[in-house]
């Protein structure tokens, strides 16, 4: 990590760069003797460049480089842990001022989340012409989670807050200062529906000024279907993937506390009509837990809930979490559970996990801590 990265963490009430809109950021250098068109310059060095350190901003007057220097940090969150695994993936735990506790517990004391930066597989690397291909990163909406799935670390403390749009933002910053990004996915801590404001204020950020686009942005819901509708007239500029983890209702009022009582039936109903809104197809995921939801009976049952619908399930082998009482499948029985859907008509793939050997579960990190 860079210098200007690991004294970012700012004061509780400290103003920091990615914090500022662009007509705050020019009031700001105008105050420090700048000129109002350099804050455009700030911006594009950071979102587009990825110069986090004021010094390499060449561009910009010495005087006015000391001045941001001193007066404004680029992030207001604290690297606290960096964990590496064999793979090449990279988890980051970032904790954020205590303050702005809307959206939770205002007695929350633990603002932390994770970021996690998975490289192509060396296979992968590269593409047809040669050049090398960016990373996916994972980035978090919420210090916590409300949802309570029980198989899952991250809602185990509960929900602090909302994160702010230019804390998703800086997630994207700092992940790309492990290396280039081409896809992003938000499946990290919290629920990203539950803060949809502050996301989509911050994915505008990071498609208009660190130009990954649209279609490289997958967001991860468990599928509110009266959120999902109302979003989906608002033409969003990203892909989408509901949680759904099971076919039977009983088992998800289970595996998805947060939806308890709402008829599988109405979230995928509220697929439908995303399909049908926007014109972009519908990612189904299932964390397949070992002797839980992995039977073939399982798959069946799933074929026949989503037959016909123009979707792809995306089949996720769950990473153990030492503190809970679930159970990673063996990759015969995943293979068998994808190769009963295939067989049913549908579209599945295995997402087989990065990082295992580094706190890979979701929130495993932040736990530990």
């Amino acid at each position: 990590m860079a210098e200007s990265t690991e004294r970012a963490g700012a004061d509780e009430d400290r103003v920091t760069l990615l914090q500022l809109s662009l007509d705050e950021l020019k009031e700001r250098v105008q105050d420090m003797g700048g000129k109002a068109f350099q804050a455009k310059i700030i911006r594009r060095n950071v979102l587009e460049k990825g110069r986090l350190d004021y010094a390499e901003m060449t561009d910009l007057p010495i005087a006015l480089r000391d001045r941001l220097l001193e007066d404004l940090p680029v992030f207001s969150s604290t690297l606290v842990d960096e964990v590496g695994a064999r793979d090449g993936t990279t988890k980051l735990l970032l904790s954020f001022p205590l303050g702005r506790a809307r959206g939770g517990d205002a007695n929350a004391r633990d603002l932390s989340v994770e970021t996690v930066h998975m490289p192509p597989l060396p296979h992968m690397r590269e593409d047809a012409e040669g050049n090398e291909r960016g990373a996916t990163l994972c980035v978090s909406s919420q210090a916590g989670c409300p949802v309570g799935c029980p198989f899952c670390a991250s809602g185990l403390l509960g929900l602090a807050r909302n994160l702010e749009a230019h804390e998703i933002v800086e997630q994207y910053v700092r992940g790309r200062e492990i290396g280039p990004l081409r896809r992003s996915v938000v499946m990290g801590i919290g629920e990203p529906l539950l803060n949809f404001e502050n996301l989509n204020a911050a994915l505008g950020v990071v498609r208009d000024e660190m130009g990954l686009g649209g279609r490289k942005i997958t967001v991860s819901t468990v599928g509110f279907p009266d959120r999902l509708r109302k979003v989906a007239l608002l033409d969003p500029r990203f892909q989408l993937a509901i949680s759904l983890h099971t076919p039977d209702q009983d088992q998800r009022d289970y595996l998805v506390p947060a939806m308890r009582g709402v008829p599988i039936e109405e979230v995928l109903a509220a697929g439908d009509h995303w399909f049908e809104t926007t014109g972009r197809e519908i990612t189904y995921e299932y964390v397949l837990l070992g002797g839980d939801n992995d039977s073939l009976g399982h798959a069946q049952r799933l074929v026949e809930r989503l037959r016909g619908r123009r979707c792809s399930v995306n089949i996720i082998p769950y990473n153990p979490t030492p503190e809970l009482p679930f159970g990673r499948p063996d990759a015969g029985r995943a293979e068998a559970f994808r190769d009963a859907l295939v067989e049913g008509g549908l579209i599945a793939t295995i997402r087989w996990s990065r990082g295992l050997d580094g706190a890979a579960a979701c929130g495993q990190l932040r736990l530990s801590r």
